[in-house]
């Protein structure tokens, strides 16, 4: 998702930083950020993905911009780095949740919907064979150790299971997936999985 204007990063940025510090107190989130809390270091990558966005889109325009940008792409990989994690800025839609950073791995070229949540080690990309990358829906849930590879479309509201290797699309929305490869197992209506 590349962001145009300051107002669009400022509301998505906002949405976000309530999905992981929404009710909580001045204390907790004091808490949070000096215990080094998961969910704060989550929230910091998200953030700094999301500002490197922002000057990806205005780096055309002008010199300080192309700065900016190289400034804030450079943050963004650093804390990548250190967190275990490889991505784009493009690639997610608003409401992205990461779970547990370790190991998660997203290709440039992918495209992810919104409210995605990732719960670490995750693979998202071509399949070696050919360069085209997945376009995942909105509201996907992508377990520990889920992979989605190969040019391949996955539809709205699916769970992808632990371990689960995606490699053909699903088209079956609310469907979830699991198996080397992937299969549908049973639908998130039929109390399956739990909300």
């Amino acid at each position: 998702m590349e962001i145009t204007t300051r107002a669009e990063l400022k509301n998505i940025l906002s949405y976000e930083r309530k999905m992981y510090f929404g009710s909580m107190g001045t204390y907790q989130i004091f808490l949070r950020i000096t215990k080094n809390h998961p969910d704060y270091y989550a929230w910091k990558y998200i953030k700094q993905m999301r500002k490197t966005s922002y000057y990806y889109s205005k780096r055309n325009n002008n010199l300080i911009y192309s700065i900016l940008y190289i400034l804030n792409s450079r943050a963004f990989n650093s804390m990548g780095r250190k967190l275990g994690i490889e991505s784009g800025e493009n690639v997610f839609q608003e409401g992205l949740r990461l779970f547990h950073t370790n190991g998660i791995v997203v290709n440039g070229n992918a495209r992810v919907g919104k409210n995605c949540c990732l719960y670490g080690n995750n693979c998202i990309g071509n399949d070696g064979i050919t360069r085209g990358c997945p376009k995942i829906g909105d509201n996907v849930r992508i377990c520990v150790g889920g992979k989605v590879l190969g040019d391949i479309e996955i539809a709205d509201e699916i769970v992808i299971a632990a371990g689960a290797v995606v490699v053909k699309s699903c088209s079956e929305r609310g469907a979830i997936l699991a198996g080397i490869p992937a299969k549908i197992i049973g639908y998130r209506t039929d109390k399956t999985f739990l909300e």
